[in-house]
């Protein structure tokens, strides 16, 4: 039986032990992740915000939800959120979630999640318009980003190493060098 939006967020907001993500009305348990997950994960949002205005964007790791319409939230590890949507519902109490395209979601890949990842979440995310994706690779040390393109097309390109630019957020960019030491 489908959860509703409502028992979903209250769900959410109560348990403190678990991270629940929304797939097309169904819960769904967000598993433990490894050493070199959490490492990348942690390292890609610290190096995004250093880089960013917290005037202009809030950077959020494995906190927040990606929702597409009121059967699907996905929490990205990270997520780049204009600070005006964060202050559009700041001090609410409610579940942090943002229907709006964001300019920048990425996955890291790990054993428990890797082909959920690239089957449900991210045609969910180009379905909702967010600007830039990325799969973090960090046994491979590789990043695949796609990105939208103005036709609503996204294009891909795969990195291995040097400077890898977020192009959906002028002037940033990420060394991959640094994000898997």
């Amino acid at each position: 039986m489908p959860v509703t939006e409502q028992t979903f967020e209250q769900l959410a907001l109560e348990d403190d032990d678990t991270t629940w993500e929304m797939v097309c009305g169904k819960l769904r348990e967000k598993p433990g992740m490894t050493q070199e997950h959490n490492s990348a994960m942690t390292l890609l949002a610290f190096y995004l915000q250093q880089q960013l205005d917290v005037a202009q964007y809030r950077v959020r790791a494995n906190a927040g939800y990606a929702r597409r319409h009121e059967q699907s939230y996905f929490g990205p590890d990270v997520m780049v959120v204009p600070t005006a949507l964060t202050l559009a519902t700041h001090g609410t109490g409610g579940l942090e979630v943002y229907d709006a395209a964001l300019p920048f979601v990425a996955e890291v890949w790990s054993p428990s999640t890797g082909s959920y990842d690239v089957d449900t979440k991210f045609p969910e995310y180009r379905l909702r318009g967010d600007l830039e994706i990325w799969r973090v690779q960090p046994y491979e040390k590789t990043v695949t980003a796609w990105r939208k393109q103005a036709d609503g097309s996204y294009t891909e390109r795969i990195y291995a190493s040097g400077l890898v630019p977020v192009e959906s957020l002028q002037g940033v960019t990420i060394e991959l060098e640094k994000l898997f030491e």
